[in-house]
């Protein structure tokens, strides 16, 4: 886990992207935030959008971040089962993945910004599924086939697959 932070505001007042990558399909999720939101709001937008799709993870490396490493959120992990795996800052055997996926959001993001201005936040699933769709030499397949074990459909290649 780690964030993009200090993005233009959107009309929802969004100024940062959480970026939370799973270690073994390298799926990613790209979670519009705000810089000053509260453990609370994280906590929900966690159980939201990760823990309901995916179920509560055995392990967890996070960047040391204050969020991060306040008693509310060890608390949390705790309570749900879950272990806290604290990294150090530039370790790249912990957060190089993270690093690496929000190198190619950023530069995904620079390619769009022309389009998408101050309503990134509009389009940012337009990012994260390409993202989620490309080959990743590490795992030999998408994160998406990596973890639902087909490849996506897209209406990108009906045409050149031939599906109707």
């Amino acid at each position: 886990m780690d964030f993009v932070t200090k993005l233009p505001k959107t009309s929802n007042e969004h100024d940062t992207i959480w970026v939370i990558v799973d270690r073994l399909t390298k799926s990613a999720h790209f979670i519009p935030t705000r810089e000053k939101d509260s453990m609370e709001t994280l906590t929900r937008l966690y159980i939201k959008e990760i823990v309901s799709r995916h179920g509560v993870p055995i392990s967890i490396i996070s960047d040391r971040d204050s969020h991060f490493t306040s008693r509310f959120w060890q608390s949390l992990q705790s309570a749900l089962g879950t272990q806290l795996d604290m990294s150090t800052t530039y370790h790249p055997k912990t957060d190089g993945q993270s690093e690496r996926t929000i190198q190619t959001l950023e530069d995904m993001l620079r390619a769009c910004v022309i389009d998408f201005g101050k309503g990134w936040e509009r389009h940012l699933s337009l990012v994260e599924f390409p993202y989620n769709n490309s080959y990743h030499t590490s795992i030999k397949a998408a994160p998406f086939e990596a973890l639902y074990g087909r490849e996506c459909r897209s209406p990108v290649c009906w045409a050149e697959v031939g599906d109707v």
